[in-house]
């Protein structure tokens, strides 16, 4: 049998303290401390704990090269290269271990950073319900964090003495696009009763997300120009939307095509099954899970990670190409009169599920929607200079 070692492996030491109702009847400080080996890997589903004379094996073995198990059983006990195999440290050429090594080969071929492999892969959420928790611990403003926080680091940061500063005269005049995005605030109010007519979304879906030009370089490869930027020009982000109140269309799950500005449907469901989904998606923050369209930002990697392999920046490229949608979309949603949101606390997995993403291959990063603008302002919005709600 012929072995290696995963290709991206952090290793990290837990500790973590629980309450102990024996030492604290013994006498104790009533704590229990517990330290513990995690193994970071992102083709495995979750951490893994090791024993500490599991480390010392995974580092005999190399990443690339393959070595025969009996030579390895040489220089450490088998037990432990048997239970490091079943774990999916150790990879295998044996039959048994087809499908750990197949799903750790897929990761190895799509080049990625190995820090930020991890730090993607461990910080996704699975059935997270933020929105709830909130409210549970009683965080629903600013007030209710400082309270339980104590008071945030300044919100203006200052280099230099006042008097040394060189004050810079406000703009003489103000154009559209000022007016534009004093009136961009977060939406937390939809009007769930007002149907989103298709010409809107029409309309903001090519600008945000169509290709407005698409170049052969070869019979495979083209260069796609959008109205938001891209690292490379690469444009690898994908936009899924969950439709549950646009005129003409059936609720459910869609997959935009840039090149032919068109939805590709992929799940009808009733109203009612749409907004659980969203829901599930949104980590249960229901203030905005009322919104006409969402749309899943969901960046396909291999994509960008064909030119920048294994590059320390390209997941940092990857998500700065989710922002600029966001932001593209946020805009032409105030333009046309439109409340819009975005948000990073989602449940990756669920949505990986839901929609069938190969995690790690390609996965969601954030989650836009947009919509009418409920009348009365019943949650929250943050809108100091009045822009969108009156003053009364």
């Amino acid at each position: 049998m012929l072995i290696r070692r995963c290709a991206i492996l952090m290793i990290e030491p837990r500790e973590s303290v629980e309450f102990d109702f024996d030492s604290l009847l013994s006498g104790g400080a009533g704590l229990h401390e517990q330290r513990q080996w995690v193994a970071l890997a992102p083709h495995l589903d979750a951490a893994v704990e090791l024993s500490a004379e599991e480390i010392a094996p995974l580092g005999l073995v190399s990443t690339r090269d393959w070595s025969e198990r009996e030579r390895l059983a040489e220089q450490c006990d088998g037990a432990l290269i048997d239970a490091l195999l079943k774990k999916g440290l150790l990879i295998a050429d044996a039959p048994e271990f087809a499908d750990m090594r197949s799903r750790e080969e897929r990761l190895r071929n799509q080049y990625w950073h190995p820090l930020t492999a991890v730090a993607h892969a461990f910080g996704r959420w699975d059935g997270v319900t933020s929105g709830e928790n909130m409210r549970n611990v009683g965080i629903v403003s600013v007030a209710d964090l400082v309270d339980q926080l104590g008071e945030p680091p300044p919100h203006f940061l200052e280099r230099t003495p006042r008097a040394q500063r060189i004050a810079l005269a406000p703009p003489d005049e103000k154009t559209p696009l000022d007016d534009l995005l004093r009136r961009r605030t977060v939406c937390r109010n939809y009007d769930a009763s007002r149907p989103l007519p298709i010409a809107l979304l029409n309309k903001i879906v090519h600008r945000v997300f169509a290709a407005q030009a698409t170049h052969h370089v070869t019979p495979t490869a083209a260069i796609v120009k959008k109205t938001s930027p891209s690292a490379g020009g690469l444009h690898p982000t994908e936009a899924y939307f969950l439709l549950q109140n646009v005129e003409g269309l059936a609720p459910g799950l869609y997959h935009y095509h840039a090149g032919e500005h068109a939805l590709e449907p992929m799940q009808s469901l009733t109203r009612d099954a749409t907004h659980a989904l969203a829901m599930r998606f949104l980590a249960h923050q229901d203030w905005f899970a009322n919104a006409h369209a969402i749309v899943i930002l969901a960046p396909r990697f291999e994509r960008s990670f064909w030119k920048y392999r294994a590059h320390a920046k390209v997941y940092r490229a990857v998500t700065l190409d989710v922002g600029h949608l966001s932001q593209t979309l946020q805009i032409s949603a105030t333009e046309f009169g439109l409340g819009a949101f975005i948000t990073s606390a989602i449940n990756e997995a669920d949505i990986e599920r839901e929609l069938q993403l190969e995690s790690m291959r390609e996965g969601p990063l954030a989650i836009c929607g947009f919509g009418w603008r409920a009348e009365k302002c019943e949650r929250m919005e943050f809108d100091p200079l009045r822009a969108v709600w009156p003053k009364e």
